[in-house]
C-alpha cells in the first residue's frame, strides 16, 4: 500500500485507523503538560506513578505514528488494545462509573475495541506486519 492510500479517506478503514491514532495526541499532550494527570496514576496506585505515566505517554506516542501513518499497524492496534484495555481496567476500579461524561470508563472500551478492530482488518490484510 503507497503512502497516498494510507490516507485514502475514502476508505472507511483507513478513517478507523486515523481516528484510533489521532486521539491518542491529546492524550500524550496531557501526560506531559498537564500536572492533573499524575493524580489518576496516583489514585490508581500505580507505582511509582510518575514512571508509569511517562511510559503510558511514551507507549502511546509510539502506538500514535504507528496508526496515524500505518506503520506496522496490526501490531501498534493490538497493543493500544492492550494499553486502552489495562486503562479500563484502572478507570473503573477507580470509578466504578460507566458513563464517560461523568469519568467512567465507556469510552475507553469503545476505543480498546475500535483499535482490536484495526488490529483484526490489518491482520487480515497484510498479515501480523501490516
Amino acid at each position: 500500500m503507497s503512502f497516498a492510500d494510507k490516507f485514502n479517506l475514502l476508505n472507511e478503514f483507513n478513517i478507523l485507523r486515523l481516528i484510533c491514532g489521532l486521539f491518542f495526541i491529546p492524550h500524550i499532550y496531557g501526560k506531559f503538560y498537564e500536572p492533573a494527570a499524575l493524580g489518576f496514576f496516583v489514585a490508581a496506585k500505580f507505582k511509582p506513578p510518575k514512571f508509569w505515566m511517562y511510559l503510558s505517554g511514551a507507549i502511546e506516542t509510539v502506538i500514535a505514528i504507528g496508526l496515524i501513518f500505518g506503520i506496522y499497524t496490526t501490531i501498534a492496534a493490538a497493543v493500544a488494545a492492550l494499553h486502552l484495555g489495562i486503562a479500563t481496567v484502572a478507570v473503573a476500579r477507580l470509578t466504578g462509573k460507566w458513563l464517560w461524561n461523568i469519568g467512567g470508563y465507556e469510552y475507553c472500551l469503545f476505543w480498546a475495541i475500535s483499535c482490536l478492530v484495526v488490529a483484526m482488518h490489518a491482520y487480515y490484510a497484510g498479515g501480523i506486519w501490516g
